[in-house]
């Protein structure tokens, strides 16, 4: 590897690699209001303090202490963050309440223990997590975008694979790991676009490997399509662009899902349920406190942007929340005004 894609290859490790990056496990903390005194507890927060949890992801992290924050600032309710597993936490809020709020719940991964806890009424959705729903797809690098500017959705590749591939060599295909689910779903879609015969399948061990031969094959300016998914920093950082990934079907996409489908047909990525839930108390006690919640769907380029952030320095989890309130008025402010 010369010079010049070595430190492409690391730095675009350095951005993808922040998405894992983890601090010290989180304490139940209170957020002040910046003054050195806590923020007294007012009537249109409920009538008790609002524990706001994360789990142990990046993104949930950010999106606790953002809300945590602003729930603070503008409505002067007393917030603490606090630490969690995904299922352990919606079976707390249905048998005690508590946490009063998670902003982000990806319901399909916990299904069980989410029906069972609606069911009983004691834990409500109130509002989405992100403005899109479908967060994996495939991508160009820009400098096949730039050179093929027509290029704009999966079906466009069948009508351009000469132009992509230039020279006699097949077009890489970068997917994921053989253990990951979307390996089995990539290689069929391009059966189902008949595209198998016309692009290399490149299969990496592991995360890793994955980003290493996407930076490479960038700083190559390689004829490449890889797969990846959002939230990521990375999309924020570099200019990817995502092709359009047509419609949703739900039958073609549970063949396209099995390594044995026998004609696969043309779907996108399956929508993912990813919610703000809220103790049922919250809804009784706090109506503006859920108005607030119903409003605040985060676009996911923002939270791009705050993980390309984290890439930046050694920001934690909270200093990125603050810098979002800080500069991003024109993104949160619409889901306080008028409450």
């Amino acid at each position: 590897m010369n010079k010049s894609i070595k430190n492409f290859a690391f730095a675009f490790i350095a951005v993808v690699g922040s998405f894992f990056w983890q601090l010290q496990p989180v304490l139940t903390q209170t957020v002040q209001d910046g003054s050195n005194s806590a923020v007294e507890l007012k009537s249109n927060c409920g009538n008790r303090p609002l524990a706001i949890a994360s789990m142990q992801w990046p993104s949930s992290k950010i999106l606790a202490y953002i809300h945590a924050k602003i729930l603070t600032l503008e409505f002067g309710c007393k917030v603490e963050v606090i630490q969690g597993e995904m299922s352990a936490l919606i079976s707390s809020m249905a048998a005690a309440g508590e946490p009063a709020i998670v902003p982000e719940i990806w319901i399909t991964r916990i299904a069980d223990v989410w029906n069972g806890a609606t069911e009983a009424g004691r834990v409500r959705q109130e509002g989405r997590t992100f403005d899109v729903a479908v967060l994996e797809g495939w991508y160009l690098p820009p400098h096949l975008k730039e050179r093929l500017p027509e290029v704009n959705s999966i079906v466009d590749l069948k009508e351009f694979v000469p132009q992509i591939r230039g020279g006699g060599q097949k077009i890489r295909f970068i997917s994921c790991p053989a253990d990951w689910a979307c390996s089995v779903i990539n290689r069929n879609l391009l059966r189902a676009l008949g595209l198998e015969n016309e692009f290399e399948i490149i299969v990496p061990q592991n995360r890793f490997e994955m980003d290493v031969l996407i930076g490479e094959a960038v700083s190559k300016n390689q004829a490449v399509i890889f797969y990846y998914w959002q939230p990521n920093a990375i999309l924020a950082q570099f200019d990817f662009f995502a092709l359009d990934m047509g419609e949703f079907n739900g039958e073609n996409f549970q063949c396209l899902a099995q390594s044995n489908c026998f004609d696969p047909q043309l779907s996108s990525f399956a929508d993912e349920k990813i919610f703000f839930v809220a103790a049922d108390w919250v809804v009784q006690e706090a109506p503006t406190v859920t108005n607030y919640i119903r409003r605040a769907t985060l676009p996911i380029g923002e939270m791009n942007l705050i993980l390309s952030w984290q890439a930046e320095g050694a920001l934690s989890f909270e200093q990125l929340a603050q810098r979002f309130v800080d500069e991003r008025n024109q993104v949160w402010g619409v889901w306080t005004e008028g409450l």
